[in-house]
């Protein structure tokens, strides 16, 4: 063929045929240009965030809310949590931090992925990775191996560029000390409040309550409100329909081996003689030397069980220590690994733990094992029976769906499949009060979705399935003042009283910044002085409750400044404050405070010192967004 082509290259038809190939292979370039724009998010350093990368993303990020937030999530959670804007941040954050491993020369070996994956628990049974539930677990959660190892070596990378920037955090002692004395540090005030309530016998005009309306008037506005009929498919109304045999059953025990496996468990009591990690060696010690004089009587032969009711400090004392059965991973490491090295009968040494010190008796080992299939049967037929049944129900509500296209009405929808159609009664978007509907709020969401008289497809709340039709809507409104007369007077009142108190708080505030004695001050505005007693800035003020805004004054008053500059608005009215006295902390409690103070500064330091870099990084980088993804 290219010998002939050579051959004739003058003619007119192979210069046709050239100049077509040349067509299309313009076309093509400029056709590949565009679907690359089309499929592009964004390009970070001249690396291009496609729209699959995103979509995957997104999916991901919406699949950990829904396991979060269940049938509540919606579309306003969605909008709330800003999904689409963060799964674009992750996904540039990303590209940036890689770049920065390779820049660092940063590797991840075949040894290290595969430690950090047989390390995930999901992917274990009994404690040991399973390649086979490894499998499962990658394709329920819609992918395979290779993809999920590139992946998770991205990480791994990621993880160390943080470890490294992390490691060069410091806490110096004396920021300890600093934030020791902020965090401690006490006042003491007088207060004097101005509740709105005392100011009685106020009334507005005809012509100031209209006013007031005008201005308020959208915060009257009604909330939109829907009638829906529904017909509702839940499994348990189909599982008397389901018929399993005995093949299935062996089938499933046969092929979920590991689900049948039953781990180790140890059945035991303990006594608890209680020295917390953060205290003195003194005290530790005098713990231990407590639990051993207790374990010279168990061991004497004095009942355990009543030995625990006389000394355990823990909250199974009464119940004379008994824990029950359990599994190694629900016990701290210590405590497990003392128990489940022991035989039944025996009594252990004291062993310390973050509690403190425990003595353990073991009461019976139950060794690892399989359930036999008689042991499984009826659990097995119970799920093989509740998915059954769940499909019953779906293909019900689908072959329900089906027929709504043809008769465009639930009711009648209902009447030729011979179901029962419900109608609700009107309600807002936190859902009807119907009594057997599962997830109101759900319900809502998808209901409010709809038109007039359309209907839903398939809808899933609480495990059962649904079809919805709107059938009437009363819209959003604001009420003609006639109607909310009375609420919008009480709403006036509360106005005018609020602006009340501020004003004489405010007068009370300006004649003691001019020097007047506080207790002769508020005798003109018939009110008397409170004093709170100290309180620390982490704590209720003392007969007022938590008001922040008092804190925050409170704390930043001193000896030369005793009073705020403005008035302090709070839950129950106005007030005007002076301080009394502010307490330094002293050092008795600094040692024991200091260990938890410097965890917290250096988790603190490190996540600020990680976020500040990562925005130097974004600043120097050149990061296009297409104009759709922007937000």
């Amino acid at each position: 063929m290219l010998y002939l082509m050579r051959k004739h290259a003058g003619s007119w038809l192979i210069k046709i045929l050239l100049g077509a190939i040349v067509a299309v292979f313009v076309l093509w370039g400029v056709g590949s240009f565009r679907s690359q724009r089309a499929s592009r998010v964004a390009v970070v350093n001249g690396e291009t965030i496609t729209l699959d990368e995103y979509n995957e993303n997104y999916r991901r990020m919406i699949d950990q809310l829904r396991q979060q937030f269940g049938d509540r999530l919606n579309d306003d959670l969605i909008k709330l949590f800003q999904v689409k804007k963060q799964t674009l941040d992750q996904l540039i954050d990303k590209r940036l931090l890689l770049k920065e491993a390779h820049h660092l020369k940063f590797r991840v070996s075949d040894a290290e992925l595969a430690q950090a994956i047989r390390s995930i628990d999901a992917f274990q049974t009994g404690g040991v990775f399973n390649s086979a539930q490894y499998r499962n677990v990658l394709s329920r959660s819609r992918m395979n191996p290779e993809d999920f190892e590139v992946f998770q070596r991205e990480n791994i990378l990621i993880e160390k560029v943080r470890n490294y920037i992390e490691g060069q955090v410091r806490v110096s002692a004396a920021e300890i000390q600093e934030w020791y004395n902020w965090q401690n540090a006490a006042v003491d005030i007088d207060y004097v409040l101005f509740d709105p309530s005392r100011y009685k016998n106020i009334a507005p005009s005809e012509d100031e309550l209209k006013t007031f309306y005008e201005k308020t008037k959208q915060a009257y506005k009604t909330e939109p409100e829907i009638k829906v009929r529904y017909l509702s498919f839940t499994p348990a109304a189909y599982s008397p329909l389901v018929r399993i045999d005995e093949n299935e059953l062996k089938e499933y025990y046969d092929a979920n081996p590991e689900k049948f496996k039953m781990p180790k468990t140890v059945e035991a009591r303990h006594i608890l003689i209680k020295a917390g990690q953060d205290e003195s060696e003194k005290k530790v010690t005098a713990a231990k030397q407590k639990a051993l004089a207790v374990l010279k009587e168990a061991r004497a032969g004095k009942d355990f069980s009543e030995l625990a009711k006389t000394y355990s400090e823990g909250p199974t004392g009464e119940n004379g220590g008994y824990l029950g059965t359990f599994k190694k991973e629900d016990m701290v490491k210590p405590f497990a690994d003392q128990a489940f090295s022991m035989q039944a009968g025996d009594i252990s040494e004291p062993v310390r733990t973050q509690f403190g010190w425990h003595i353990i008796k073991v009461e019976k080992v139950n060794p690892a094992g399989d359930l036999s299939f008689a042991e499984a049967r009826e659990d097995i037929s119970q799920k093989l029976t509740e998915d059954k049944a769940r499909l019953l129900a779906y293909d019900a509500a689908e072959a329900a769906y089906n027929t709504s296209y043809e008769e465009d009405d639930l009711a009648k929808t209902a009447t030729a499949l011979k179901l029962t159609a419900k109608t609700t009664g009107f309600f807002n978007r936190r859902g009807p009060q119907e009594k057997g509907l599962e997830n109101a709020l759900a319900f809502a969401a998808a209901a409010f979705k709809l038109s007039l008289n359309e209907i839903s497809d398939v809808q899933e709340f609480g495990g059962a399935y649904y079809l919805l039709q709107r059938i009437d809507e009363v819209p959003e409104k604001v009420p003609p003042l006639a109607d909310i007369r009375s609420r919008v007077t009480a709403d006036w009142v509360k106005e005018k009283q609020k602006e009340r108190a501020v004003k004489e708080a405010g007068d009370l505030l300006s004649i003691l910044k001019n020097g007047e004695d506080i207790e002769q001050a508020v005798k003109k505005f018939k009110l008397t002085v409170e004093q709170t007693g100290y309180f620390k800035r982490n704590q209720s003020v003392p007969k007022i409750g938590f008001e922040q805004g008092v804190i925050d004054a409170a704390f930043g008053l001193s000896e030369k400044k005793k009073y705020p500059d403005q008035v302090i608005s709070g839950g129950k009215g106005s007030y005007v404050i002076r301080l009394r006295g502010r307490k330094v902390p002293g050092l008795e409690g600094f040692d024991q405070e200091k260990k938890q103070i410097a965890g917290n500064l250096l988790q603190n330091k490190k996540f600020k010192a990680f976020a500040e870099w990562l925005a130097k990084i974004r600043e120097s980088s050149e990061i296009f967004i297409e104009e759709e993804f922007r937000g």
